[in-house]
Parts: C-alpha cells; structure tokens; sequence
C-alpha cells in the first residue's frame, strides 16, 4: 500500500457496526431509468391533468384526487345556484319589447342576437369583443337573453341561469299553445288577463301600433285573426307546415309570430305592434303597402289571402290550403249580348233573352263585392247628403240569378253555386277617377244573425250544410271630412300635408274593427271596437251605425267555437 493510500485510511472515521447502517442510495446523476411505453403514457396523463388544473386553478382551486374533484364540482354547482339570483332583480320588464326586428342596436346584424334585460336593447354576441359583452362592462348591466335559443346568460362572467322566474319572458317572446287553449279562443273567458300595469285586457282583443299610417293594415290583420280554423292553423303546435323543416316563408313566419302575440295572455303590455309583418309585407309586396301611406284594405285582403295561399303550397284545386277551406266559393256568371226591350210600363230596359246565346263561366271567389245605390244628387248648404239606407238583403239581389248588370255591351247575371264556411262580403262606396273619388255614404241596414243565402245559391247545399250565417266581424270607414266628394288639387288645400292627402284620393280616413268575442247573441257574446290602441266594448245596436266596408259571415253548422271546416 502507498504512503498516500494509508494516509487517508487513516482519516476515515470509525464505522459503529452495532447499529443498522442507511441503504446507500446513488447520486441522482447516476440514476439511469430505461424508457418504456408505459413510462411515456404516464407522462402524457400527469401533464394532461396538470393542465387542467392550472385551467381550472382560478375557479376550482386545487384538486388531489377524484373525491376532492367531486366535492369541488358540488360546491361550484351551488355556488352558480347562488350566484344565479344575483342580479336577477336588476331585470326591468317594462323595457322589454320584443315585436321589433331583432337586430344588434349597433352593428345592425341579425346573428346570435342578445337582449339586454335591464334596458330592453339589442347586442351581438357575448364573447369579449362583442357588443353585449361591452355594454354589460360599460353600464354594469348584467342579464342578458339569446333570443334565438331562449336562454339567459350573465354577462361579463359569461355562465348561464335557469330560473323559474324568468319564465314570463320566455312567454312574451315566444307564446305556445296547447290544443285545449286553442279550442277555447272562441268563447268569452271566465275572467281577463292582467298587463304589468295590473290593466284587465281580453287575449285577441288587443290594440295593434298605428306607425304611421297602417290602420288599413292592421283592420285586415285582425280580422284575419279573427277567423277560427286561420288563427287555429298559425297557433297549432304540431303544424307541420310552420315546423323549420317545411321552411316557411318569411310572411307565413311573421304572419305566425303576431297571431301567437296577438292571442298571448301574458302580455307585458296589453298592445302589440305588427312593425315586422308589415315590414315583410312591403317586401313582398314591392312597395305597394306600406306604413307610411294609407292604402285600401279590401286591396290589401285580396293581395294578403292569395299571397299566404300561395306561400302555404296552395294551387287551384279547392282546399288546397287553409285559406281556399275557409274562404272559397264558387260562383255561376251567365253572360249575353245586351238587348234593349219595353218593360209592362213602357219604358226600355236591358233584359236577357233566354232564346240568344249565353256564355256561363264558375270561377271561385274569396269574397263577395255588393253594389250601393247612387246616393243623391243634391245636397244642403254645409256639404252633407240625406243619408239614404237600404237593407243587407237588397244589395245581395245581385247574386239571385235573375237580377241583370250591365257591363258595356253585355249583361251579366249571378248565381251563388257553393257557400264558403266564412263569406267575405265587401260593399264597394268608392269610385276613383283621375280628378275624383266619390264615397258613397248609404247605410247598410243588416242584422247580426240570421242571415239565411238560401235565395243565392243553387243547387242548396247538402246536409248538414247551413245557408244561415251569423255576423263574426265588420269594418267601417270613418272620415274627419263630412263630404262625399274629393276634389283633387283643390284651390282651398293650400296646406303640402293636404294636398297630398287629397293627391292619394284620401281625405284623413281612419278604419276601425268591429270583432265579436263568444256567440249565440246571448250574455255569451260581446262586441269590441278596436282603433289602432284604443279597445271599447260597444252594444250590439251600435255595430250597423257605420259606413261597412266588409264583413266576414259565419256559417251556422261549423259548430259552437267556428273552428270545424264541414
């Protein structure tokens, strides 16, 4: 042994061989561990649950294992059940409409649109860039509804809340029916619903926004809405032809929208406005009714019934579409060459001749128009004609068969050969040339029961079809102006507005409804009067008082609510 070698044995300390020496363990920088597929699996497992705790750090804090995972997830679930309330009573409901386009109030999109509950406004989106997200960090206004989907958020936390108490919302923005509700609708109900401001209101007999100058418009729409088997078509939950799948056109899906607001009785407001069907009628329409200029209604009617029977996959075979079920007749037109004879008072009068030629045509009709007699010539110091009258029966004369009109060089008779389940008859009091338009202002004198076609048409309709038909709605015309004569570019309308009021041949109109809530003419049946906003109950009496322009007819045999199409 070298001299170096036995200095340091010397130097080690003694070793106690007594007590039971530690495992010796080699320096870490000697560990050599082999790599298998197990160890690299392993590997992956551990980074992937580290990082997913260092995700979920902020909000879970830290997790050891999969009891404490558990544990964690049952205390944030209560603790979003806590949070849920927190700001719930921040929600102002008399902000809320919901009849308006559903557009962002700032990018004008209509994609993943949100409302904000606290101010009723419309923002994009929720994410951190979008506009929801900045105006609930900007106004500390924090609950929000995806109006697509119908869930509420809190925003900027951005987690969603289920709550019973929102359920209200959800039946103002999208009411749902069931079959037993619906079947309901045409009887008077036990007792009204209740707006916000705890005002009784009547569900159907609401008022609809005047925006400018629709009440043309809205007359129409809700007598449309008015007609059983059409409100119970767009109110069924199980109409195939409103699902998405049928892809609907836009006008069927607005049409659908304000008769399921319309018959709500859990408004917020006891009033809609039509502001997005009109707009899609102006659409489709090309311009040709608008809000902002009065228009004809009975124009409107025809233009709205043929487009909603087209855009519902009506064709020209009857009943193919709920619109030809409930409104189509059929009608006979024999026409022949005109022929002068003397009457058994000596005076000449177009006749028809059974021995000349005679062309028949039966086209269907949607509705009726009966001609007024000319009112008289004549008129007193301050413009205001003798109101003349005449009776409901002796204007449908014209549909006898035996009674002529003259058409040119021809005459013309008709005959009634199938009565629809609804009549729609239209009194036609305007004449319109390029200087003038004429309203004629006799009064229809008709009842609201009673009355019987069966004079009108031939061959009589089968059992257990009924000729008799009951009033179910009426519009008349009203004007500020007591003549019956507009004069177009008068010297006296030196006002813009004016003349160009008498430009479009209207003299300051205003169209009103009259609808009938229940039936069988007792204390089961009331009549409103609806004007734009303004609803009042009216006595019977009072309904024939006005200028009728149209009426829609019930027939008897459709059974105690009107629904059933025989």
């Amino acid at each position: 042994m070298s001299p170096v070698a036995k200095r340091a044995r010397l130097e080690e300390p003694e070793t106690n061989l007594d007590k039971p020496q530690p495992s010796e363990v080699p320096s870490a920088t000697t560990v050599v561990i082999p790599v298998t597929t197990e160890t690299h699996k392993a590997d992956q497992e551990i980074g992937k649950v580290v990082e997913e705790k260092s995700l979920d750090d902020n909000i879970n804090g830290d997790i050891s294992s999969e009891d404490e995972a558990e544990e964690v997830y049952r205390e944030d679930a209560s603790d979003q059940k806590a949070r849920t309330d927190l700001y719930l009573d921040t929600i102002n409901r008399e902000m809320l409409d919901f009849d308006f386009e559903k557009l962002c109030s700032v990018s004008l999109s209509n994609n993943n649109v949100y409302c904000c509950l606290v101010d009723g406004k419309y923002f994009q989106g929720r994410g951190k860039n979008s506009w929801a997200y900045k105006h609930s960090v900007n106004e500390g206004k924090h609950v929000f509804l995806k109006l697509d989907t119908e869930e509420f958020f809190i925003l900027p936390d951005g987690y969603k809340v289920s709550d019973p108490s929102l359920e209200d919302i959800i039946k103002v923005l999208a009411p749902r029916y069931t079959h037993p509700q619906i079947s309901r609708l045409s009887y008077l109900p036990s007792s009204p619903s209740y707006d916000l401001s705890a005002r009784p209101y009547l569900p159907g007999y609401i008022g609809l926004n005047n925006i400018k100058a629709n009440d043309y418009e809205n007359v129409i729409i809700h007598s449309l809405l008015h007609v059983p088997p059409l409100r119970d078509f767009f109110l069924a939950p199980d109409n195939k032809l409103l699902q998405p799948e049928s892809k609907p056109t836009e006008l069927v899906k607005k049409f659908a929208e304000l008769a399921r607001k319309v018959w709500n009785p859990d408004l917020f407001k006891a009033q809609v406005s039509p502001h997005e069907l009109l707009q899609e009628v102006s659409v489709a329409s090309e311009g040709k009714f608008k809000v902002t200029k009065q228009g004809d209604p009975i124009e409107f009617l025809g233009w709205l019934l043929n487009r909603l029977h087209k855009d519902l996959g009506g064709s020209r075979k009857k009943n193919s579409s709920i619109i030809y079920k409930t409104f189509q007749g059929d009608l006979k037109i024999e026409t022949q060459q005109y022929m002068v004879k003397a009457d058994s008072g000596g005076s000449k009068r177009p006749q028809f001749d059974i021995g000349r030629e005679t062309t028949t045509a039966t086209p269907p009709f949607l509705f009726l128009a009966l001609d007024l007699p000319r009112p008289p010539l004549f008129q007193d110091s301050v413009e205001k004609n003798i109101i003349p009258q005449v009776s409901l029966a002796s204007i449908l004369a014209k549909y006898d068969g035996n009674t002529t009109q003259e058409f040119g060089d021809q005459l013309k008779r008709h005959k009634l050969t199938r009565l629809p389940p609804y009549l729609i008859l239209h009194t036609k009091r305007f004449t319109k040339n390029n200087f003038v338009e004429d309203k004629n202002p006799t009064i229809v004198n008709f009842p609201l029961r009673g009355v019987d076609m069966h004079d009108y048409v031939e061959p009589l309709p089968a059992a257990p079809h009924s000729t008799v038909y009951d009033l179910l709605i009426n519009i008349p015309y009203e004007s500020s102006s007591a003549s019956t004569t507009t004069k177009v570019g008068s010297a006296t309308a030196t006002n813009p507005k004016k003349k160009q009021q008498l430009a479009d041949g209207l003299d300051n109109p205003r169209w009103k409804v009259h609808l009938r809530a229940g039936g069988g003419g007792g204390d089961g049946e009331k009549w409103f009067s609806i004007e734009d906003l303004r609803v009042d109950e009216v006595q019977r009496e009072m309904v024939f008082l006005g200028e009728t322009v149209l009426q829609i007819w019930q027939r008897r045999d459709l059974g105690p609510n009107g629904a059933g199409l025989v």
